[in-house]
């Protein structure tokens, strides 16, 4: 039999918590091979979590994936596993962290609120569910526990989702967001490369473009010069570009910078980009 594999992602940073939930499971599934995506999620930043699980999942075997960002831990929220169609078990709380990585993994099979107190630890906290609900449950069905065990299934319509942006193309140029800030100050945007190209035409090299970032949060809006580029090294340095990131994604960055920084962008923030 293959040892089981369990990724795992959460918002707990370098503090201890991350490792004994890690303990948890291997005390219950001793051959498992532990992958931790991240523990350095912006603290309840949901989004966050549920852009790196969704770009970081399809590259894992398929496996039980654990993810905790969990703001409203102890509420009234549930405790869900969701079944994809790859074969893959999600579990997480039921807050929008699992429905688009679930969908980069084809999407939801089936969906099952845990219930069942055998899988978990024999006292459950109201602040520590990573501990005492998901470590465990996740560990159980990585060894070979029961799917149907977990709990009673529910209507996937009924969980949590997310509002995530979506790129739309008018007027010659094309509409997009921040979608997540990377650790380099990198901006990764909503849409694909096949996007701008219907909004605005040919992506050729070097290619001019005004990228304009809206009014957020008390602050205007402000429009800069860059150019389309393959990647990093054809432009000079500190130059900004837009690109295709490694997973097929838009992007905006300064070539060896923190454009994040430099203009004080975060994620959610609305951008345009239009050819000059």
């Amino acid at each position: 039999m293959e040892r089981p594999v369990i990724s795992f992602l959460t918002d707990f940073g370098p503090d201890s918590a991350a490792a004994i939930c890690r303990g948890v499971m291997l005390s219950i599934a001793r051959d498992a091979q532990i992958v931790d995506i991240s523990h350095s999620v912006r603290k309840y930043a949901i989004a966050d979590g549920a852009y790196l699980l969704s770009i970081a999942l399809p590259w894992m075997p398929v496996g039980v994936h654990v993810a905790v960002v969990d703001p409203g831990v102890g509420t009234a929220r549930r405790p869900i596993a969701i079944r994809t169609t790859r074969g893959d078990v999600l579990i997480g709380p039921d807050n929008g962290l699992l429905v688009s990585p679930a969908d980069a993994l084809g999407g939801i099979a089936e969906v099952r609120v845990i219930e069942n107190r055998a899988l978990m630890l024999p006292e459950t906290s109201s602040t520590f569910h990573g501990r005492d609900i998901f470590a465990p449950v996740a560990a159980n069905l990585a060894i070979g526990g029961r799917w149907v065990d977990v709990g009673p299934a529910v209507d996937p319509s009924s969980l949590v989702r997310l509002g995530v942006a979506e790129p739309v193309a008018r007027d010659g140029g094309l509409d997009s967001a921040v979608l997540y800030v990377d650790s380099f100050g990198n901006l990764r945007l909503a849409g694909v490369p096949d996007d701008l190209h219907r909004a605005i035409g040919e992506l050729t090299p070097r290619r001019e473009l005004e990228v304009e970032f809206g009014a957020d949060n008390g602050t205007g809006a402000f429009r800069e010069r860059t150019q389309w580029a393959r990647t990093f090294g054809d432009i000079p340095l500190g130059a900004p570009l837009v690109y295709e990131d490694s997973f097929g994604h838009l992007a905006y960055a300064d070539n060896q910078g923190n454009v994040a920084a430099r203009l004080k962008v975060a994620t959610g923030r609305p951008v345009r980009i239009r050819p000059l």
